[in-house]
């Protein structure tokens, strides 16, 4: 009996200090690898990915929310179902998981439709466009069209006392350059 509690005790401080050594080395991996585990890549490289895709030239705004970002990232999806190809950028930080804020772009033919239960405002652009504001599950997004595309602007509900519908409407003004 006594060789079984032994073993026991010594089979017990094997499994807790496998699992400690594990736990130790099991580190969430930075974003530079997440990110292109999941397609991907520079901004630049993408919106090269989208121009040749649609044959069209892309446009991005030239400011960004008023909050700090440690990374950003683009994305082309060429889907292979017609209507599912969008282009992304996301800007992330990883010490503050609210400062989170994307552009996803998709050709107007293939535009998101808009639900007036999330409609919260509409505001006019330089250009004369409209842009609806909208509030969707943790996200205010700027919907607005320009040179036959569809523009989203998210950004994390826990900013929006730093970046306000009037910021993402700078931002989308911005564009006209």
């Amino acid at each position: 009996m006594n060789r079984t509690v032994s073993f026991f005790l010594v089979s017990f401080c094997a499994f807790f200090l496998i699992t400690l050594h594990a736990s130790a080395n099991d580190k969430p991996s930075p974003y530079e690898e997440i990110y292109p585990e999941i397609g991907y890549k520079s901004v630049e490289e993408a919106v090269n990915d989208f121009e040749q895709h649609f044959n069209q030239k892309l446009k991005l705004p030239l400011r960004v929310p008023p909050i700090s970002f440690t990374h950003h990232f683009g994305r082309f999806t060429d889907s292979k179902y017609e209507g599912n190809d969008v282009f992304e950028v996301t800007f992330i930080n990883d010490h503050s998981s609210e400062n989170h804020y994307k552009i996803d772009i998709r050709p107007l033919k293939y535009k998101l439709p808009l639900r007036e239960k999330y409609v919260v405002n509409t505001f006019e652009l330089k250009n004369g466009n409209v842009a609806t504001y909208m509030t969707i599950s943790g996200f205010n997004v700027l919907v607005f069209e320009r040179d036959n595309l569809q523009y989203l602007l998210s950004i994390d509900k826990r900013v929006s006392n730093k970046v306000t519908p009037e910021t993402l409407v700078d931002i989308a003004n911005s564009i006209d350059y």
